[in-house]
Parts: C-alpha cells; sequence; structure tokens
C-alpha cells in the first residue's frame, strides 16, 4: 500500500471515529428525552387505581379467614355432613396470593399512556442512533468492536435496550423496566465517553480469531439479558415487601403505594426473573467454554485461572446455585431474588472489577 493510500485509509478511519463518537453522543441526548417521558409517565399516570391490589388483598385475606375455622360437622335434615377442610397454601409458592398485575408503568390512564409510548418511541431512535455509533466504530478500527472497555461498555448498553425492546415486540408487560433501564444507559454512557474513552486501535495478535465474534458477543448478550433478570429481582423484593405488608393488615405510604401498584404482581415477576436467567444460563455456559477453546488456541491452554477466567467461573457457580435453589420449594421467593442478585454481583464484579484491579492475560482490554 503506497503512502498516500496509507494516509487517506488513516484519514476514513479518523473520520468514522469521529462519527461514532458523535452518534453516541446523540443516542445519549434522545436517551435522555426518553427519560423524561418515562418520569412523565409514572408521574402523570392516573393514580385513580391505587388500592385495586390492596382491595384484591383484603378480600383473600378475609376469605382466607373465613375458610381457615376447622372442619366442623353440621346436621342437615336428620343427617351429618362435615364441611371440607381448606387447603393450606404455603407463602412461598409462586403466585399463592393470586394478586392481579398492576395497571403498568402508565397508571391504567390515558395520559399516562401516552407518554409511555413517547418513552418507547424516544427508546427506539436512541437505541438505533447508538447502534449507528458501534457500527461506525467497528468501521473505524475495521474489527469487532470489544477490543477495550469503551467499546464494550456502549456495545452493553445497545444490546441491554434491544432486549427490553425485543420484550416489549413480544408483547411481554415490561414497560414498567424502562425508567430504571434507561437511567442506567445514561450512567452506562456517561461512563463510557469519560472515564473509559479509548482513541480507535488495533488489537494485540493472538486476538484476531473468528472466537472473537463468538465469545465476546455471547457475553454481552448475556450480561444484557443478567441485567433485565436482576431488575425483575430487585422489582420482585420491593412487590414482594408491599403485598407482604398488605396481607398483615399494614398500610403502605402513598408513595409506594403509588409506585409498587403500578408493577406486575410479586409472582409474575419472580416467574419473570426465573425464566429469563434459566434461559440465559446455557448461553453463558457456552460462552466460558468457547473462551476456554479461544484460549487454547491463542495461549496454547484452555484453562490458566486468569482472574477473568476465575470470576467467569465463579459467576456460572453463582447462577447455577440460584438455579438449583429456584428449583427448590424451599428456596422459591425472597432468597431466591436474593441469589439471583449476587449472581449478577458477579457477574458486574467480573465486568469491571477485574479489569480495574487485576492484571493478566486479559488485560489487553485496558480502560
Amino acid at each position: 500500500m503506497t503512502h498516500a493510500a496509507t494516509e487517506l485509509a488513516a484519514a476514513t478511519n479518523e473520520h468514522l471515529a469521529s462519527i461514532s463518537n458523535t452518534l453516541i453522543y446523540s443516542a445519549m441526548a434522545v436517551y435522555t428525552l426518553a427519560f423524561f417521558a418515562y418520569i412523565a409517565e409514572w408521574i402523570f399516570g392516573s393514580r385513580s387505581k391505587v388500592g385495586r391490589t390492596a382491595a384484591a388483598l383484603t378480600a383473600q385475606t378475609a376469605a382466607k379467614a373465613k375458610a381457615a375455622a376447622p372442619a366442623v360437622t353440621v346436621n342437615k335434615a336428620g343427617g351429618t355432613a362435615v364441611l371440607e377442610r381448606p387447603k393450606v397454601v404455603v407463602r412461598s409458592a409462586a403466585g399463592s396470593r393470586d394478586v392481579p398485575d398492576g395497571p403498568g408503568a402508565h397508571g391504567g390512564d390515558e395520559q399516562g399512556d401516552l407518554f409511555g409510548r413517547v418513552a418507547i418511541s424516544l427508546t427506539v431512535l436512541a437505541f438505533l442512533v447508538e447502534l449507528g455509533g458501534v457500527v461506525a466504530r467497528a468501521a473505524s478500527v475495521q474489527r469487532a468492536p470489544w477490543g477495550n472497555m469503551y467499546e464494550f461498555n456502549i456495545t452493553f448498553s445497545t444490546v441491554a435496550v434491544g432486549v427490553y425492546l425485543g420484550l416489549l415486540a413480544l408483547k411481554k408487560n415490561v414497560r414498567w423496566l424502562g425508567l430504571l433501564l434507561i437511567t442506567t444507559v445514561l450512567l452506562d454512557l456517561g461512563l463510557a465517553v469519560t472515564v473509559l474513552y479509548t482513541a480507535s486501535d488495533q488489537l494485540v495478535p493472538a486476538l484476531h480469531s473468528y472466537w472473537l465474534y463468538i465469545h465476546v458477543s455471547t457475553a454481552i448478550f448475556c450480561g444484557a439479558s443478567f441485567y433485565v433478570g436482576a431488575a425483575g429481582a430487585v422489582a420482585y423484593l420491593f412487590k414482594d415487601s408491599y403485598e407482604s405488608k398488605l396481607a398483615g393488615g399494614g398500610k403502605p405510604g402513598t408513595f409506594a403505594t403509588s409506585v409498587l401498584e403500578r408493577l406486575p404482581s410479586a409472582a409474575t415477576l419472580d416467574k419473570f426473573s426465573y425464566r429469563i436467567n434459566a434461559a440465559i444460563f446455557p448461553l453463558w455456559t457456552f460462552t466460558i467454554i468457547a473462551g476456554a477453546i479461544w484460549a487454547g488456541d491463542a495461549w496454547g491452554r484452555y484453562w490458566g485461572w486468569d482472574p477473568k477466567e476465575t470470576w467467569s467461573f465463579i459467576t456460572w457457580v453463582a447462577y447455577a446455585c440460584y438455579l438449583h435453589a429456584r428449583a427448590t420449594a424451599g428456596w422459591k421467593g425472597r432468597k431466591a431474588a436474593y441469589l439471583a442478585l449476587i449472581a449478577f454481583s458477579c457477574w458486574l464484579f467480573n465486568y469491571y472489577g477485574v479489569n480495574f484491579l487485576f492484571s493478566g492475560k486479559h488485560s489487553y482490554a485496558g480502560v
């Protein structure tokens, strides 16, 4: 390649990198508008249906109290009839409260729903702009855009939003997740463009492999999905506490009622988090296996207890424990949700902590 061609290629790559940066900042601006739209959905959504969950629980509690009386013998027309003893439903059983799902973030109001639809539209637009930024970054470095923490961050947030929009497209009731998701995406991108920003550069020779596309892409998708599952677990813990307080005759505050009444029921959130994590766990297993195969090709050994490898395995064990506990009747509900959050914390530490605190074969990621 001639010197002039080299300079032209370098200038083109620099221009593409500039376009990528502009698109990422533009996506942040649109995400900010979506953030305010989500807030408007929660604030201006009708509160007229607040207490529907409370009413359902009150009626159910009264029915249970009536049914809880011991079986009695009744004389009827000279005969005897024994009332059937009511079934005992353990509290840990999913769906034991039979509480209907809340009206959603929009509060069951047309005005709130309008703001929610605007928020979703802005989220789609921001997703497409950010995706364009990721593609432009890939074009500027002429490889997969996963060579450092900056590139990993912008790709991770893009995939996380993509998972959310995909669930919406499948008609899943996840609009309640929008405000939390967009808030964390803005924090993620803010960290990426300030602390983690790295200029376009090429990878070390050992990483020029098709396994980069397989291993890292699945790791990013798994992390984004685990994030959605963890958000469901957090929402479950709050909603379960809310329902427990109502079932015990307590009266939550107005703010807590207004927010938590709009979430799906605790049983629905519990199933949502479990199904997400259970569906992604096999893919996380594949991610670790693919990484080991790649390590064998690049470094001549499949496993060396590198910090990144070690914490990937710890994360795998944590999620395996969660799934095993979740499948055990005595560990459903809050205990399992805590395990899910511990497992996701292991993934987060593997994502951030290992790169900042340890050095090893994976230190090429840089910051």
